[in-house]
């Protein structure tokens, strides 16, 4: 018997259901709008019944398509547990494993480890998500994140690999080094602006004033950087990424805003030898690195 839906159609239904327009799903699925809306048109056609009313503000399930999104995200979730039951029984360390960091963690510290990685295990493939967005594991968006945080997602596992250290470095010339020298009001700052959302960096910076010095605003730390290389001002940078940079000066420490670095799994895969080889890999490699950038002047 043949079925009036497969699981492409499925998928299909359920990213219209959610983005509410064809131009959202086609960004999930990765294919342009004219496919989504060919696609959808062709399977309208073939059950006979209209899944999605088009309206002025976007597309809006009819009960049958309510019905087909609701089938359609139960599937999604069998299938992602059933894939990670799966995966989770490797006996040997081969395959691909997807990671997820930041920008800055990659660049300033764990391009280096990857890379020793990769010769430690050569039959074990990398797919690095560099992103600030954070991707949900339990949906195998990615296999293992790296994420600073003071606490990870009850529903995921992990280590603590280390704590990201914090301090306000300059420009060699900007300013004097020593815990007052900062606080003078002559000095420019560089801060993050409201997209980057580093809530606790914005509220320390207000508390100190640096805010109304700020002369520049950007929406990542790698902005802030080379922003503060540039002269512009003096920033709070994590001491992994600019502690060695010949060209900064470290005038104090910020203790309050040092964060936990995490290394988190979704707990299916734990078992998993290509996660396993990973994360003991990884953890090794990055205590030491951080541990060189707390290490004195």
């Amino acid at each position: 018997m043949n079925s009036a839906f497969e699981w492409n159609d499925l998928r299909l239904i359920l990213a219209v259901g959610d983005a509410g327009s064809l131009s959202g799903a086609g960004r999930k699925l990765q294919v342009s709008h004219a496919t989504v809306f060919r696609r959808l048109g062709a399977i309208e056609r073939r059950i006979g019944v209209a899944l999605f009313e088009r309206t002025r503000g976007g597309y809006v399930a009819t009960t049958a398509g309510e019905e087909a999104v609701s089938v359609a995200r139960r599937l999604e979730s069998e299938i992602h547990a059933l894939e990670q039951a799966v995966i989770g029984r490797d006996l040997r360390p081969s395959g691909t494993v997807s990671v997820t960091t930041t920008d800055t963690l990659h660049y300033f510290l764990l391009g280096p480890i990857l890379a020793g990685f990769c010769a430690r295990y050569p039959e074990i493939d990398l797919d690095v998500i560099v992103s600030n967005h954070l991707f949900d594991l339990s949906q195998r968006e990615a296999d293992v994140a790296l994420r600073p945080a003071m606490a990870p997602a009850a529903h995921l596992v992990g280590r603590k690999l280390g704590i990201i250290r914090q301090s306000v470095y300059g420009r060699r010339g900007l300013a004097r080094t020593g815990g007052p020298a900062w606080r003078e009001k002559s000095l420019p700052w560089v801060g993050p602006d409201h997209h980057m959302a580093y809530t606790d960096l914005e509220q320390w910076m207000a508390r100190h004033g640096a805010d109304q010095r700020c002369r520049l605003r950007v929406n990542s730390v790698l902005g802030m950087h080379a922003a503060v290389k540039a002269g512009i001002g003096v920033a709070v940078l994590p001491d992994y990424l600019a502690r060695g940079d010949a060209e900064l000066t470290r005038l104090d420490g910020v203790g309050e805003l040092d964060v936990d670095l995490w290394l988190l799994t979704h707990p299916t895969l734990r078992r998993a030898a290509r996660i396993s080889a990973f994360a003991d890999f990884v953890s090794v490699a990055v205590r030491h690195a951080l541990s060189a950038a707390d290490a004195p002047d």
